[in-house]
């Protein structure tokens, strides 16, 4: 089973209105958006990762689909596995940085205690502005923009693992920024939204998927790090490990052609009738990679 099996099966339990079908990372109750992510040792984060970068990361992966919906925090709910004390201090100090730096104060939640590998749950509540823009809104001819870079991430967890380069390309990885301020001033203007998650590519066939559309990327728009071209170099498949790493929380968003986004921004493709991901590199045709960015497996 993968993620979007476990999800087909989710659909038949009673659901909340807000819930959306399960179409989206958040939930609308009210004014209210909430949403969850939970990260897991081995699969979000390494072992060697420090406690108060995990901390920062599990509220920042929330605080950006929050940004997503324009929304700003109010709070959150952590739901954490009790280990070793050292680790649990340490994840504590980095919390309490990163709730005030994030401007999102704790609310509560729940502890247990485990000895196998760390799981960390938060739930993030933000509050809304007049529009919530969704994944599904993107209609053919609009226009698709990111703001954030891609990529870094992805080269700051091989420097996390053990390959020389720059902290700047470790930070992003280690202490993403989710783009709150950026979400507000889009929400109002943007048909579709959704944070960069789990890749550029994958994350923009989810919404082209979601508003019955296709969608075409050009590789040579796609906006990268002046640290991660020095540090990668600006060949294409360089370019394509950027837009499959994940990790980014940049802001993927869909306007329509003749907008101009409230924000700094790169134009890196454009929704058509139809279904389905193509790419083109400066006008040239280019396959899809084998894989357009994470996916999740069950079982």
């Amino acid at each position: 089973m993968d993620e979007a099996d476990f999800l087909k099966i989710l659909r038949t339990l009673p659901l909340h209105a807000g819930a959306a079908d399960l179409t989206d990372d958040t939930a609308l109750l009210g004014d209210l958006i909430l949403t969850k992510d939970l990260i897991a040792e081995g699969v979000h984060y390494l072992p060697t990762d420090p406690a108060a970068d995990v901390a920062w990361k599990l509220l920042a992966v929330n605080l950006s689909d929050l940004a997503a919906k324009g929304a700003a925090p109010v709070g959150a709910l952590l739901g954490y596995a009790l280990g070793d004390d050292a680790w649990d201090r340490d994840f504590l100090a980095g919390l309490d940085e990163a709730c005030r730096a994030l401007a999102c104060p704790l609310l509560g939640g729940d502890t247990i205690r485990t000895d196998g590998p760390r799981v960390v749950s938060l739930t993030a509540i933000g509050r809304a502005g007049a529009h919530v823009p969704v994944r599904s809104g993107a209609r053919p001819g609009d226009a698709l923009w990111v703001s954030g870079t891609i990529g870094d991430a992805a080269l700051g967890l091989a420097i996390a693992r053990g390959e020389p380069g720059p902290v700047d390309l470790l930070a992003a990885y280690r202490r993403p920024r989710p783009l709150i301020e950026e979400g507000r001033a889009l929400a109002a203007v943007a048909t579709a939204m959704m944070d960069v998650s789990d890749g550029l590519l994958i994350d923009a066939g989810r919404m082209a998927a979601a508003s019955g559309c296709g969608v075409t990327i050009d590789l040579a728009s796609v906006p990268r790090s002046p640290t991660a071209i020095a540090h990668a170099g600006a060949s294409r498949a360089a370019r394509l490990a950027a837009a499959t790493g994940g990790d980014d929380y940049a802001l993927l968003f869909a306007l329509s052609p003749d907008q101009v986004p409230p924000v700094s921004a790169v134009r890196i493709g454009a929704f058509a009738a139809g279904t389905g991901l193509s790419l083109t590199d400066d006008s040239e045709r280019v396959p899809l990679p084998a894989s357009l960015g994470w996916e999740h497996r069950i079982g």
